[in-house]
């Protein structure tokens, strides 16, 4: 167990933010935040969002102290296939995305702001005609549907979709996934049920959902969301929490560290980014709907680490003072032994 990060050589001091700005609105932000730390094993990326308070933020410095020290378990496959990701946009732009990306399955957000299924309808369909009547669609409504609305919306979505492949976190809690999921033919994802539950180790998904959506970024690192994965008891996709390509080898590595992956997983988000601090070939962006399994991670480009420094160096004096929290907040959970 690591109880001091500074002990095995995790450079804080040296830590750099970054800012990207994002093509279009996503996750209610326009600018992706974040700061990359280096240790003995490379890089890791410490990226929570602004609404993570600093226990909770523990979790995904956790994750960055794994992959920058221990590294990550040997993978059972070499390559992930990749769903690409449709941000609340109009159907033209839905079909441009999803035809260009190469990718064979489409997550589409929905539910983006009250009375929005009408948009949501014809970006779905706009989505289903780029992909194909062979292609996968699924929809993620982050929770913001209430227990009819869901079936409602679940329900005319499947239809303008010819058949969903499955609704990610349609409801907020667990018992209303459970009463949606009684209700609809379309098989039901927990996402957020998962990730921000006080122990996702002994949170009851099996009655609720059918698929588990699982992010190591958030869950404290590749080994922790393998013993997730394992107690959900549940077919798992791995998807991005919107990194640059340090962070997704991380998700890349767990989904090449899965028993089974049954669906594609949601890792390239880098085409919702304006820019990475990976330069080249080692940006993780996919290619025939295929991301490869890293061994190790990849290292920012110095020129890239510049050109997305934040503007507003109190905005970087933020970051640092953020990251001094939650590496005191790190330390504490680590000698108290978090639970699994």
């Amino acid at each position: 167990m690591i109880s001091d990060i500074d002990s095995v050589g995790v450079d804080l001091a040296g830590a750099r933010s970054y800012a990207i700005p994002l093509r279009t609105r996503f996750r209610g932000i326009t600018i992706r935040e974040g700061m990359l730390i280096e240790g003995p094993g490379g890089w890791g990326e410490f990226c929570p969002f602004a609404e993570y308070d600093d226990p909770e933020s523990a979790s995904w410095l956790a994750t960055a102290v794994e992959q920058c020290t221990v590294g990550w378990p040997e993978p059972v496959r070499d390559r992930i296939p990749i769903n690409c990701t449709v941000p609340a946009v109009g159907p033209d732009r839905a079909h441009e995305i999803t035809a260009r990306s190469g990718c064979r399955a489409a997550k589409v957000k929905v539910a983006d702001h009250p009375g929005s299924l009408a948009e949501d309808l014809a970006r779905v369909e706009a989505v289903r005609d780029a992909l194909g009547p062979g292609g996968a669609v699924r929809v993620d409504a982050n929770g913001r549907w209430d227990v009819d609305g869901a079936v409602t919306a679940i329900r005319a979505l499947d239809a303008a979709a010819g058949g969903l492949e499955y609704v990610e976190q349609p409801c907020r809690t667990i018992e209303e996934l459970a009463a949606v999921r009684r209700r609809v033919q379309v098989r039901i994802a927990a996402d957020e049920s998962i990730r921000r539950a006080e122990d996702p180790m002994r949170v009851a998904v099996a009655g609720a959902a059918d698929v588990a959506v699982i992010k190591c970024t958030p869950l404290g690192g590749v080994r922790r969301s393998l013993r997730v994965a394992e107690a959900a008891g549940l077919p798992c996709v791995v998807s991005s929490a919107l990194e640059t390509s340090v962070g997704l080898a991380a998700q890349l590595a767990l989904a090449g560290a899965l028993p089974e992956l049954e669906f594609a997983c949601g890792l390239g988000t880098l085409s919702l980014l304006e820019g990475d601090v990976v330069a080249g070939a080692d940006s993780l962006r996919p290619v025939d709907g295929y991301l490869p399994v890293p061994r190790t991670p990849p290292a920012p480009d110095p020129t890239l680490l510049d050109t997305y420094a934040p503007a507003d160096p109190q905005r970087a004096a933020w970051w640092r003072a953020r990251l001094a929290r939650v590496r005191a907040e790190h330390v504490r959970t680590r000698r108290a032994g978090p639970p699994g």
